[in-house]
């Protein structure tokens, strides 16, 4: 090749580099790239077919008589399967057809019937980018044997260049996309959301967060962050000392409102990139409805408490003084009546106390009436409790409890109940005629009370369900309760620092245990 030609094929890349450096749109990168391409060798048609990263293809356009036009998936998908440029992208290498009607490799299409009979030639190259195909060029001229190893060495250098043009401008169809399914999920968010600066100075907000604080988009775009949420300086802090974390803090806070007003917020503030800038994203969630809700349930489990608690504690303490002045000749029908109402009452309390409790308790209040108590004295309590469901189903209760057994620290009316609900549980689901065992271990640092029962057992999906909140297992066989006994035997276990669980054993039927942490001076009581 002499200077001449050298110094030509160099002004031709550059005047390419220059022409597809002008663009970042996809479509408009490979028109440029067949209009230089067709120009630079006389040729009359071209394609430039865009491949994803599984070499599928996914764009095209092409170049026939001067006018350029897409492609259907069809013809897209015909060429890559059956055409020439299959066979490149699947050996990775240019090729040059010297007469396209002597290479089973061509493939005619039907815009080439009008010139049937007329021998053409074709490159068809490769287009690379970062080690990578991202598509393949391929290039007619009307005439045989035009093409020769000097068009093929400046083609190549050209889709080399066409490679990092379609790279970037996939690359900024791709960022664009980003922004606008970020714009769009910024403006259609429910929540007030803000953009700031770490030092907290607000650069943006969304449509949400100027109804919500009812102050305008230039009044905010002059604010900081602090104005609007008094907390937020503490995130402020962490985040100017340097803390590279995605997320930087959520928390619970009041959100300032146009007219004196605050609204209880959920807080959630992220660390993010925007506009080139590192930024801070702030969500802030309405939870005004949560706090009345709480202060519903409040009411409520006051309402529980003074409208129910007291009047059925009168009304046991009536039934225990009726029961005891009743005289003799009433019979034993009337005794009988009065215990069934004293048991109904008591069960009735100890589910209103379960109630008050499980609010307490979820609410993160610490037990207060905790004492240094005697575990086969409340198991002995609660079977007695049990003892008339027990009789009546004809079960037998088997206790195996060691002589000495370690003292816990516990809520012993707590604890008495969560025992009572696990026999009452066993009971219910007992086949009449069957056994239920109790049994006390003592172990390394704590101590475990079990429960065994003969009935079905529990689905194997259903274990952790059981101890939710009104969670039913889902058996047309079942006893239907409230669901609220495992959920406070759960709650009040945890509550002593101990676990509660339950498995199936391989004979049949269920084994509820939890287990209670020892008291700090550990010492073996005897209760024989």
């Amino acid at each position: 090749m002499s200077i001449t030609e050298d110094h030509a094929q160099l002004e031709i890349l550059y005047n390419v580099s220059r022409q597809l450096a002008a663009s970042l749109d996809l479509h408009e990168v490979l028109a440029r790239v067949l209009l230089l391409s067709t120009s630079n060798l006389g040729a009359e048609r071209a394609s430039l077919i865009v491949l994803d990263n599984a070499h599928k293809p996914c764009d095209a356009v092409i170049l026939y008589k001067g006018e350029l036009s897409s492609a259907s998936h069809e013809t897209i998908n015909a060429i890559v399967r059956y055409g020439l440029a299959g066979w490149v992208i699947h050996n990775r290498q240019p090729v040059i057809l010297e007469n396209t009607r002597a290479d089973a490799r061509w493939l005619e299409r039907p815009y080439e019937k009008e010139t049937a009979g007329s021998p053409k030639s074709a490159l068809c190259l490769p287009v690379h980018a970062r080690e990578k195909i991202v598509g393949v060029l391929t290039i007619v001229h009307p005439l045989p044997g035009n093409f020769n190893e000097a068009h093929l060495k400046l083609q190549q250098a050209i889709a080399d260049l066409a490679g990092v043009a379609i790279h970037n401008a996939r690359l900024y169809e791709d960022a664009k996309h980003s922004r606008n399914l970020y714009r769009g999920l910024f403006e259609g968010s429910p929540d007030p959301i803000f953009i700031t600066t770490l030092d907290g100075q607000i650069i943006d907000c969304n449509r949400q967060g100027i109804f919500v604080s009812g102050f305008d988009r230039r009044f905010l775009l002059r604010s900081s962050i602090i104005h609007l949420d008094p907390l937020a300086s503490d995130v402020l802090t962490r985040a100017g000392a340097g803390r590279k974390r995605s997320s930087a803090g959520d928390y619970e806070s009041s959100l300032s409102i146009k007219g004196q007003q605050r609204l209880p917020v959920e807080v959630s503030a992220v660390r993010v990139p925007y506009r080139d800038l590192d930024c801070l994203q702030w969500i802030y969630r309405d939870t005004s409805a949560r706090h009345e809700l709480d202060a519903l349930r409040d009411n409520l489990s006051a309402m529980i408490y003074h409208d129910l608690r007291s009047p059925l504690a009168n009304i046991i303490s009536g039934l225990e003084l009726l029961a005891e002045t009743i005289p003799p000749e009433a019979g034993p029908d009337a005794q009988q009546l009065l215990q069934i109402a004293g048991r109904s009452s008591a069960h009735m309390q100890r589910l209103v106390s379960s109630l008050l409790d499980i609010n307490r308790l979820e609410s993160g209040q610490e037990l207060t009436r905790l004492r240094r108590s005697k575990l086969k004295k409340l198991l002995d309590e609660s079977i007695e409790v049990i003892s008339p469901k027990v009789r009546s189903k004809k079960l037998e209760v088997v206790k195996q409890v060691p002589r000495k057994v370690p003292v816990v620290n516990a809520d012993e009316d707590m604890i008495r109940r969560v025992i009572i609900n696990l026999l009452e549980n066993a009971a219910r689901y007992s086949p009449p005629g069957s056994k239920i065992t109790t049994r006390i271990q003592a172990q390394a640092h704590q101590v475990v009370v079990f429960i065994e029962d003969e009935g079905t057992g529990i689905p194997e999906e259903a274990k952790e369900r059981v101890f939710e909140k009104f969670a039913r297992i889902d058996d047309e066989s079942a006893v239907r309760g409230i669901g609220l006994g495992l959920a406070f035997c759960r709650l009040a276990v945890q509550a002593h620092g101990g676990k509660i669980w339950v498995e199936n054993l391989h004979a049949g039927g269920a084994r509820f245990a939890f287990s209670l942490p020892l008291s700090q001076r550990q010492e073996l009581t005897p209760e024989g």
